[in-house]
């Protein structure tokens, strides 16, 4: 006599509706339809030729049947589980999605050969670069991975320093030959400077050099970030950038080397909650090695 194959998906609802006591307790629990359970059930009883549980009017009881199978259909939510759990290990063993967030500069021309690096080194995981320069991106859990270039202050968040960023004066070859090379820093207020627009920041940066300029002294100004670097790639005039940035950008050179500007630190930061995640973790590892080898590689 050939055996019957059960449908797991009926024997899952003929456990929920046992362990409930009634269809509406199981659909709550399973989130399902009352009426698919019914259905569900009918299936199974059809199947068995013989009835599962008695209608009351305050649920259901099982009946002789439904008692005699509940052992057989919990090992096989047992079995059903413990391939749920096998096929999860495998997929996050095997690959997933990491969704990375860093600044535009950094996402624009820091991160982009990493991540080529990366889906070489791990072909089965995706990544999502999210660029943007708010920092709260991981408290949003809007993000599994965060490089910045600012310290995150929040505790739930685990944050690791990879290097140190080097900020140099910079100016393509075409406005030096038409506007000449400056030799001290004194020079800078007699050539066309690409400043910020309303973030203050790099005057303060000067302040603490001991070299106050005004907000005026910057013929050109934005607060965008890849906007002020195309500027600076362009030839329109001498900007302060990342020294990483010159290795993509042809023609710009860097100035006054003995312009001492504080570098900026680079930081990898992941949610508390979400570092043990094998994935996050190939990928937080990756970039923890990569990132400052391609800082150093690219600033020489």
């Amino acid at each position: 006599m050939a055996q019957t194959a059960f449908d797991w998906t009926l024997v899952r609802s003929f456990l929920a509706v046992l362990d409930a006591g009634s269809l509406m307790g199981a659909a709550r629990r399973l989130g399902a339809q009352q009426p698919t359970l019914s259905r569900h059930i009918a299936e199974l009883e059809s199947q068995l030729g013989a009835p599962l549980f008695e209608r009351t009017g305050r649920g259901v009881t099982p009946t002789a049947m439904a008692l005699a199978i509940t052992d057989a259909a919990r090992r096989m939510a047992e079995g059903a589980d413990a391939l749920a759990q096998a096929g999860a290990g495998r997929r996050e063993a095997g690959g997933g999605s990491v969704r990375i967030t860093t600044s535009q500069v950094a996402a624009v021309w820091l991160l982009p050969p990493i991540l080529a690096e990366l889906q070489q080194a791990e072909p089965a995981i995706q990544v999502e670069l999210v660029a943007s320069n708010a920092i709260d991106n991981l408290l949003r859990r809007e993000a599994d991975i965060a490089v910045r270039m600012v310290r995150p202050a929040q505790g739930s968040v685990v944050a690791r320093k990879l290097a140190d960023i080097r900020i140099v004066a910079a100016a393509h070859e075409r406005y030096l030959a038409r506007a000449g090379t400056p030799r001290q820093p004194a020079d800078l207020l007699r050539h066309r400077l690409i400043g910020y627009d309303r973030d203050e920041a790099m005057l303060r940066g000067f302040a603490a050099l001991g070299q106050p300029v005004r907000r005026e002294d910057f013929a050109l100004r934005t607060d965008d970030q890849v906007a002020y670097g195309r500027l600076v790639a362009s030839g329109a005039g001498i900007g302060f950038v990342a020294a990483y940035n010159l290795a993509c950008w042809p023609g710009v050179q860097p100035l006054l080397p003995m312009l001492k500007i504080p570098p900026l630190a680079c930081w990898l930061a992941v949610h508390r909650e979400i570092r043990g995640s094998k994935v996050v973790r190939r990928v937080y590892d990756f970039l923890a090695e990569a990132v400052p080898r391609a800082i150093e590689s690219m600033s020489r």
